[in-house]
């Protein structure tokens, strides 16, 4: 079976083939090198090249899947040299090249793994803690040496109980090795949310980690530090998470180590296969992701496989797009409207979001004043629909002027949230800041405006859920907050 490799799986330039058609390769021969800002690229399996083009490799594979882990080893003499030879990129985010990322000396500052899973229905990030952690506590003590960092730290949000319970009993054992539980909000992983959250210290913009004296890096991106170091495995392979309008539920399905190269449509399969008639596939997650093919090859970058239901139609409805830096961009949200038969009137920009180089970037992630105007904008635009891609908080600011002025808000996870049965992301009903281990529950107290009885709230976190005790307050009537 022929598999396409592309020579573009990373930030920077498309790397330049090291192979010509004909060649026989082996798995994890060196089929492609940069030719600038890039990353080495490894055969995913044992076959022939059968041709070379503009953009890709492709392999006429023996078989796809091997039952032992056979490959080439990389060869270099030190940690950050093997690195750079396995081709490792970001393996949850844009794809920058990890050797670059870690050659900094970072001067007893902090190595934050992301382990935020912050994109809804994705889980293999999460699963490789929970079935592997061992390995990813490894990875960590070796980029804590090899960037002169004091402590590694993990950023996890404190509903996956049974992964920060595993954690946690492993960093006990280790020195500079601690968690952070994160709340359950998006975007939780964002890179300067992580550092916001952990560090105590808000990035601007166009402020890379460093700054805060911090990499941050990603759980599978960890793992493949490991395996590159300790094994010197190239990155061939791949950890995604599949969900959605599948045959046996709609649920998530993780599959590890999946060779680069191997077809959307062939990962679908093995889910199970798609069920009766589908409106798109996402590759990635619900926020980030963008439509995809059945033949698309997975790549480095590859996180998620989402098959959806049809789209809602809107009957050509007037409708205005609130571009978030959270959510997609501007071509993916008109995308969307077109799919759902609506006729894009008018475009706003959250107004935390800044434009770098092309890209939106938020001031202070997961953080917002008020969306109220963008809104007021958009119906005097003559809109009746608003699609949003916005954050838990921006979303929440939207629900609290949108449909106060009539217009029917549209958030762009709406389609694959109702696909899963997932609950719409409308407004925000979970706390902005947990308990970390170990703390005591907060406690709050209150009296009451009308006749000054004193009670106390308690906080807790308990099962990833968060609870609230009301005391020493009788039949009272008290409006809380969405969150504390």
């Amino acid at each position: 079976m022929k598999y396409t490799i592309f020579l573009k799986q990373h930030i920077g330039a498309p790397c330049a083939a090291c192979v010509k058609a004909g060649d026989k390769v082996e798995r994890g021969a060196l089929i492609a090198e940069p030719t600038g800002l890039g990353a080495a690229i490894h055969s995913p399996f044992d076959g022939v090249v059968s041709e070379i083009t503009d953009t890709s490799i492709i392999i006429d594979a023996e078989e796809a899947e091997t039952k032992e882990d056979k490959f080439i080893p990389l060869a270099g003499e030190t940690d950050l040299e093997l690195i750079k030879a396995a081709g490792l990129v970001g393996m949850g985010g844009a794809g920058f090249p990890t050797a670059v990322k870690l050659n900094v000396d970072l001067k007893g500052g902090y190595i934050l793994v992301n382990a935020a899973e912050c994109e809804p229905l994705l889980e293999h990030n999460i699963g490789q803690l929970e079935t592997d952690a061992p390995k990813i506590i490894e990875g960590v003590k070796i980029l804590k040496k090899l960037c002169n960092a004091k402590e590694g730290v993990f950023a996890i949000k404190a509903k996956h109980k049974k992964a920060v319970d595993i954690l946690a009993k492993l960093c006990e054992k280790e020195e500079g090795i601690r968690i952070h539980l994160l709340p359950d909000i998006y975007p939780m992983g964002e890179e300067r949310a992580v550092v916001r959250e952990v560090l105590g210290k808000l990035l601007s913009p166009t402020d890379l980690p460093s700054v805060a004296n911090s990499v941050v890096i990603n759980v599978e991106t960890v793992q493949r530090v490991a395996e590159a170091v300790l094994n010197k495995r190239p990155v061939i392979t791949k950890n995604v998470s599949v969900a959605g309008k599948l045959k046996g539920g709609t649920h998530t399905r993780v599959f590890y180590d999946v060779p680069i190269g191997t077809t959307v449509g062939e990962l679908i399969e093995r889910a199970g296969g798609i069920d009766g008639e589908y409106g798109e596939i996402v590759m990635g997650g619900p926020f980030t992701g963008k439509p995809t093919t059945l033949d698309a090859p997975i790549t480095k970058t590859t996180g998620g496989i989402i098959v959806t239901k049809p789209f809602e139609d809107l009957k050509g409805a007037k409708m205005g797009l609130l571009l978030c830096a959270c959510g997609g961009n501007e071509e993916r949200m008109r995308d969307i409207a077109k799919k759902m038969n609506a006729q894009v009137e008018c475009v706003q920009q959250c107004k935390q979001a800044q434009d770098i180089k092309g890209t939106l970037k938020c001031e202070n992630p997961g953080n917002c004043p008020g969306q109220a105007q963008k809104c007021m904008n958009i119906k005097k635009a003559g809109c009746t629909e608003i699609l949003i891609g916005n954050c838990s908080d921006c979303t929440n600011t939207v629900m609290g002027s949108a449909p106060k002025l009539g217009l029917n808000v549209h958030h762009q996870t709406d389609t694959i949230f109702d696909t899963v049965g997932k609950e719409r992301m409308r407004y925000l009903t979970t706390s902005k800041t947990v308990p970390q281990l170990g703390e005591e529950p907060e406690e709050v107290t209150v009296t009451s405006s009308e006749n000054g009885c004193e009670y106390t709230i308690t906080q807790s976190v308990e099962d990833g859920l968060l609870h609230i005790d009301i005391k020493e307050g009788k039949n009272i009537e008290i409006e809380l907050p969405l969150y504390l």
